[in-house]
Formats: C-alpha cells, structure tokens, sequence
C-alpha cells in the first residue's frame, strides 16, 4: 500500500503546513507516517548544543503535536534522534517499494539545505518515491525563487524588501499586499499501517527513535527539566501559539494599530516582569508552531478596520524583516562569519576574555539592566528585542570589546526564538559591523534613565527588582547605578555594592571611547 512520510521540520503545527496538506489531499496516498527528527547536527548527540528551556520548549511542541495529530488520526509522532540522512535510509529500507512521498519544508540553512540535497539523491535512488520540500512555508516568500529573480539585489533596508514584495505580490486597493491565504488544517490525517512497527525502522538506524512519553524519560534522566516555574513562562505547541494570537493580536485591534516597536519596553510590562511589551509570539514563529501567514493575515484584519502603524515599526515591519533577513542568509555567503561575508566589516576584535564573557553570561557584571536582562534570558529563554540591543552592544562596541560570534552563540543556546538566519542578522546589525546596522558610534548606555531609547521602567523598576533581587530595595533613584547611591542608602537598602551586589566591572565611559576608537581604526 502506497505511504508518505511528513518529516515535521520547521512546521510544528496541523494549520498552514504545506507538506502535511499535501500528502491528505492525494487520494494516491493511503496511509501517512508523522516524523520529526531531533539532528544531532542540531540539537547535539547529547542534546548538549540546548539549553534546558530550549528543550523543555522543543519537548512541549512536540507533545501538543502529537496530541492534534492523535486527535484526527490513529498515528502518533515517530520521533529521531540521529542525522536526517540515516533516517532516510532506515525509512527506505524498511517500507521498501511502498514508500511513495516523503514531504517537508524547505530550510535555508546550510546545513539544512546540503540535508535537502543529500535526501533528494537518497529517495531518488528508491524508485517510485516523490520527495518535494515545500517553499515558502516558514517564511512568506519563496527564498530560492526569490534570489533568483534577474532583478534580485541584496535587500539592505526597509524600502528595499518592501519593493521585493512589490515585485512578488500584487496589491488590492487599499494598499495591502495580496499574501497567500494561509492552508487550513487536515480534518482527518490518513493513518499508518495497522501492522506497523518502529522496531523495524530501528534495526536499520544508527541512532534511537521515541515516543513523546520515551522522549520524556530520556530527557528528565538528562535533568532537563529541573526548573523554576518562571522558566515555563512560554509554553510550547501550537495550541499555546494560536491562543497567544488570539489574546495579543486578534483581540486587541488598538493594540495592534498603534504599535510601533521601538516603543515598546525593553523591561516587558509593567504590571507583569515576565509578559512582554511586544506579542510574544516570536518563540511559536521561530519553532513553526505559528505560521507567519497566519500572524500577517491577523495584522492586516487589524489593520484593515482604521489607521495604523506601518513599516519598519508596525507588526508588518517586524514580518518584512524578518524576510529580507531570510533572504540575506540565502544569498550572500559565510553569512554567519566574519571572513569573506560582504555584509560584516573586518574588525579587530582582539582575544577572547572569557571572564569578561561569564561576568555577562551570568549577569553578573554590575550593571544592572545588563545582569537583570541577561538573568532573564537564562531563566525563561527570551529577552525583549531593545533589551538584546543592549546587551550586544555592552558586549561588543560598547564596554567589553567582545567577538560578536561569542553573544552569536549564546542566544543560539539559550533563546527560545532563537534562529541561524536572524540571530546572526541581529549580531551582525547589533555589533556595528553590518551596512544595515546603525552608526557604530552610537552607543546603548547600559546606565538608563527614563528618557533612554531602550525604555525601561524608571518609575517602580519593577523589572530590575524582580531579576536582580539584590536591589530589591534600592530606590529608582539609584536602582540603574547603585554604585553611586551613598553608603547609608546602600545600608538601608540591605545591599553593599562590591560585597551583596556585584561593583561595575569597568568604568563604562572609559572603556567605551577607547572601544570606539578601536573601532574607527579597524575601519581605516
């Protein structure tokens, strides 16, 4: 009997899967098996390139997967842990000529697209087995059509992808653009085989297959999920992902309208130190649990019934962003390096120091914004996106004088939005060293006051109390400097700095003009 396997790459969800639809709809089809592969490429042979909210995320997505899946099917999610290819291999092998579709998404990464490559060659050589990854599936645009287009130029800014778009999709005549409606969920996934066994499949692959209940006692063993309840904050799956779209962007049509992300608190809401100023939906984006059709057809619904905000800083901007981004990481090469990437400018970064790097890993640098928001990625795995822009600069341009590559690999770990193409955009964007990125000169004081761009809360500094308890009873007056509160202020306050609170590391002004005069020389 004729099978198709879904392999759930970057789409973890029923609602606007591509790949998912595609094998429902052919009536060639008769039965489907749901995969998803944790590459050890990826994830790490001991799941060692996670950290444990990536996992706890990841392990949650999975599990309200294979709940929507069970739920219009007798399937459950068959789940690797090994590379892609040997998958194949074993899937190959053990449903030999029956084996008639392989469906995906298509991923621009490297090393996901050299994986594209290497499974095309692979089911090609099994007769009869159509393997199609399907585009534009976790961004709106088609990447590879795209770049490939005779007029494509390296997009560098608002403007630029905008006329990208124009290029691709038409407009209606109220100015928006005519994006693909997303694809509804299957009403019935077609099932395995009765007689199917994974122990068949196992004996063919060099690495280990679970259940999401197997799946769960490998990780706890591995003590992932031994943490606070901040830390599950964000629940994964795309249940949680439609809810939030629900609450934060289809119910609140003002909301949305007037929203201008530079506005936005880079110490979250104040009311709430854990519930962002912004959506919150950049983790579902990122994981594939929401599709960004989807979220765009929200906003427009919004946008579509008064005035509102538009490009770069509405809801829409955030999404063009994200795929001029998308589109930068496909077409100019070592986009994720600093040799022979025509979008990073050659900087002498000097050594690596790494007690500098544990002192801002830790947030234990004596700064408070610093160490507040970076405790805060550490235990819920997100971080407001003007609270990166200071963090990144306080590590590169601005005080410590840092590879860019080295905070690159930290978020890579620990962010639960976490993306190769846009971490790296953003590093290189956040560093200076971009043609997109703001003058290198113009430096985040990581000492703000309630005028900063970066907006924190200077009122009750509710954020900062909460992720560095030390100055829990400091007064706002000092709460961004508690160095220089005087010491019968420290006394009360139950927080001597250099003893209960850690001393700034460094003398902020100091180091940044000498950062900055580096900086212009390794531009000469």
């Amino acid at each position: 009997m004729s099978t198709a396997v879904v392999w759930f790459r970057k789409c973890l969800r029923l609602h606007d899967n591509p790949a998912l639809f595609q094998v429902c709809e052919d009536e060639n089809i008769k039965h489907i098996l749901p995969i998803y592969i944790l590459d050890s490429e990826i994830v790490g042979k001991d799941f060692e390139k996670l950290s444990p909210n990536r996992i706890r995320f990841l392990f949650e997505s999975l599990v309200d997967l294979d709940n929507k899946i069970s739920s219009c099917s007798s399937n459950t999610l068959l789940i690797f842990h090994g590379t892609p290819q040997d998958v194949v291999k074993s899937l190959s092998i053990g449903f030999k000529n029956q084996l008639k579709s392989f469906a995906s998404d298509y991923c621009s990464e490297p090393h996901g697209r050299k994986v594209n490559l290497d499974i095309s060659n692979l089911l090609h050589e099994q007769s009869g087995t159509v393997c199609h990854f399907h585009p534009a599936t976790h961004t709106i645009l088609d990447l590879e059509k795209t770049v490939s287009q005779p007029r494509f130029k390296n997009p560098k800014s608002m403007k630029d992808i905008e006329k990208i778009f124009s290029l691709t999709f038409s407009n209606d005549d109220q100015g928006f653009f005519q994006i693909p409606n997303p694809l509804p969920e299957p009403k019935v996934i077609k099932s395995i085989t009765p007689d199917f066994q994974a122990d068949v499949l196992a004996k063919n692959f060099n690495g280990e297959i679970f259940s999401t209940e197997s799946l769960k006692t490998k990780f706890s063993k591995l003590g992932f999920f031994r943490s606070t309840s901040e830390s599950y904050y964000f629940k994964g799956g795309e249940t949680e992902a439609l809810q939030r779209l629900d609450s934060k962007v289809s119910k609140q049509t003002d909301y949305v309208n007037s929203f201008r992300k530079p506005k936005t608190s880079s110490t979250n809401s104040p009311q709430n130190p854990l519930e962002p100023s912004t959506t919150g939906l950049s983790p579902y984006i990122a994981i594939g649990s929401l599709s960004v059709r989807n979220l765009w057809q929200a906003v427009e619904k919004a946008n579509r019934s008064g005035p509102h905000s538009r490009p770069p800083e509405s809801l829409h901007g955030q999404l063009l962003f994200r795929e001029m981004f998308y589109l930068l990481s496909l077409s100019v090469p070592n986009w994720d390096s600093d040799q022979d990437n025509s979008m990073c400018k050659k900087i002498n970064w000097g050594r690596k120091d790494q007690s500098k790097l544990n002192a801002w890993i830790d947030g234990q640098t004596g700064f408070p914004l610093i160490d507040a928001l970076m405790r805060q990625l550490d235990t819920t795995g997100w971080m407001h996106h003007l609270g990166r822009h200071a963090v990144s600069c306080f590590l590169t341009r601005g005080q410590l004088w840092q590879h860019w590559k080295e905070g690159r690999d930290v978020f890579d770990k620990k962010l639960l939005d976490c993306d190769w193409a846009l971490n790296n955009a953003n590093w290189l964007w956040l560093s200076g060293v971009a043609p997109f990125s703001m003058p290198y000169f113009r430096l985040y004081n990581p000492c703000p006051d309630g005028k900063s761009s970066l907006n924190v809360d200077a009122v009750d500094a509710g954020f900062i109390r909460h992720w560095v308890p030390e100055l829990k009873n400091f007064p706002v007056k000092y709460i961004y400097e508690p160095h220089l509160a005087p010491s019968h202020v420290q006394i009360e306050a139950e927080c001597i700095i250099g003893k209960d609170y850690p001393a700034p590391m460094l003398d902020r002004k100091a180091a940044a003009k000498e950062n900055l005069a580096q900086f212009k020389a390794s531009l000469n």
